[in-house]
């Protein structure tokens, strides 16, 4: 390269470099009045007030714990050591106060009302077995102990309507793999390749009700492989089995009958008979390995970040503060119970109430099938505890990586408080569709809509097999959805003939059976005054 090449390259650069800070300093302050400015979420103002809803503390649950167990007067275990004959305490919940009280406080200035808790207690132990309830406070001092299962109910709770507790269900299984399958050793080995008390090889799916009458208390249990890693619940050997466990005395507990391949015996010695005398038609099976299992889970990538993803460019344009949530013109309060799960309180649209109380209530789901576990199955999931089963969502998954995750906790069938982190979701979403829009070419041109922004506060409870998603969605335009996705695992049946009469072959062994999805929700509207009346609705998946 010559002189004159050096000197002209130089010049070039020179001149290129003087054009850029031209640009830069006539052009960049004009470009920066094209920046957006951070919106302001809500002209509303968090309050304390929202409080009056809140859950329970840990700190709360602790104090009512002690409370209990000094001043109840009767002999209490820990309910992960309690037998039926044992008195424990199963739960403790928020008591919420009366509407009227509240409203009187969130609106009139009145006295803020009572903070108490609501305690249900298992009393196995005394002469005359039931199940009671107490309020317990003021709180964070509790004073007194209410018993207000009369008051309530308007009678006593019979001691066998409890729901089954976890060491109950593993007292069950502890039955049958101890007591009862030994008496079926050979069909058992040749059949499924168990091994006498190989722990794990097989998973219990308990059926509901437990019984066909008041007072009973007999379930039937349908027998899966438990292929660890995956869902068991697509893997039913065929085997079904009918526990007594009405008995306080566990000693005393008994299997009534046996269900095996479309036929019925009274218990595993006369399976085991039949088998050995040759006069048993069985399906041979073996635990399926993972890697060939068709029920696994496990996605073609192990990666999720080639996925789209939501940008806010200024940051959330809603605010959460304690339980209670702001975005444009919405505010509202929200928590969890253990029994029912997400609930929404004094939602606000332009600082109007329009809804005192939004919450799920009940998950129910009704079973068919030509093999009993599934033909008598009607799940009531508010027994089992729907809030309990909200556990920690997934970012980028259950909810968006941007979204806010707020700690539930709860005491239910534990022995202390237990803590579900991130299992409450909250996020503004862009649903890809505006709300509004119109596209004028008849005697002027011009063009107006509105992006569909929404608010969704969600949480996802996993109640056995199934995975519910519940969601709480507030538009722009003052509108309210409620909407629950089920996802999961289906609950199966072994395949038997004449089995696609109640559902489809899903597996080689496997039915998917028939069933329906009912959802109840409690909404208490305020709309236009307070009405003081709440309606209760449903919806079926």
């Amino acid at each position: 390269m010559n002189i004159k090449s050096i000197t002209l390259t130089a010049f070039l650069v020179a001149v290129g470099t003087i054009v850029a800070l031209v640009a830069f300093f006539l052009v960049g302050p004009k470009l920066k009045r094209c920046v957006l400015k951070k919106e302001i979420s809500s002209q509303l103002k968090h309050n304390e007030k929202s409080l009056v809803f809140a859950d329970l503390t840990p700190e709360e649950i602790n104090e009512v714990m002690d409370y209990l167990k000094k001043n109840l007067k009767v002999d209490l275990v820990d309910v992960s050591k309690a037998n039926p004959d044992n008195n424990c305490i199963y739960s403790v919940v928020l008591q919420l106060p009366k509407k009227q009280d509240v409203l009187l406080y969130l609106d009139k200035s009145g006295a803020k009302p009572r903070r108490e808790a609501l305690a249900v207690v298992y009393l196995g132990k005394e002469t005359n077995p039931e199940v009671k309830e107490f309020v317990v406070g003021p709180l964070p001092n509790p004073t007194y102990i209410k018993d207000v299962t009369i008051e309530k109910y308007h009678s006593q709770i019979p001691y066998y309507r409890r729901p089954a507790l976890g060491k109950e269900f593993g007292q069950i299984e502890d039955h049958i793999t101890k007591v009862d399958f030994p008496k079926a050793q050979t069909f058992l080995k040749d059949v499924f390749g168990y091994n006498d008390y190989e722990s794990g090889f097989f998973s219990f799916l308990t059926s509901a009700p437990r019984g066909y009458k008041s007072g009973d208390r007999n379930t039937w249990f349908v027998v899966f492989f438990n292929n660890q890693g995956s869902g068991f619940y697509l893997h039913p050997v065929g085997l079904e089995i009918l526990v007594n466990h009405k008995n306080l005395d566990v000693k005393k507990w008994s299997v009534e009958k046996v269900f095996y391949n479309g036929r019925f015996f009274e218990g595993m010695e006369e399976l085991e008979t039949q088998y050995l005398a040759g006069t048993l038609t069985v399906v041979k099976m073996r635990k399926p390995l993972l890697k060939d299992d068709f029920a696994s889970l496990k996605p073609p990538k192990s990666s999720v970040s080639d996925i789209p993803r939501q940008y806010e460019p200024q940051g959330p344009r809603y605010s959460v503060k304690n339980n209670n949530i702001l975005f444009q013109h919405w505010s509202l309060a929200f928590g969890a119970d253990a029994n029912s799960g997400l609930r929404l309180y004094d939602i606000r649209f332009k600082d109007e109430r329009i809804v005192y109380e939004l919450s799920v209530q009940e998950a129910i789901s009704v079973y068919g099938s030509n093999a009993p576990g599934g033909m008598l199955t009607r799940y009531m999931d508010g027994s089992f505890g729907i809030g309990r089963f909200m556990f920690q969502l997934v970012r980028g998954i259950d909810c968006p990586y941007s979204a806010s995750y707020v700690d539930t906790f709860y005491l239910l069938d534990s022995d202390s408080w237990i803590r579900n982190k991130d299992s409450i979701c909250i996020f503004e979403f862009n649903s890809g569709l505006p709300l509004r829009r119109h596209f004028s070419s008849l005697g002027s041109f011009y063009y107006g809509g509105l992006t569909n922004t929404v608010l969704v506060v969600r949480s996802i409870a996993t109640l056995g097999n199934y995975d519910y998603v519940f969601d709480f969605i507030f538009y722009q335009n003052g509108a309210i959805e409620s909407k629950v996705h089920a996802t999961g695992y289906i609950s199966t049946s072994f395949y038997m003939e004449g089995g696609t009469n109640y559902g489809n072959r899903v597996g080689p062994n496997t039915l998917g059976t028939i069933h329906t999805h009912f959802i109840n929700y409690k909404v208490d509207l305020d709309v236009g005054g307070k009405l003081m009346l709440s309606k209760t609705s449903s919806c079926e998946l």
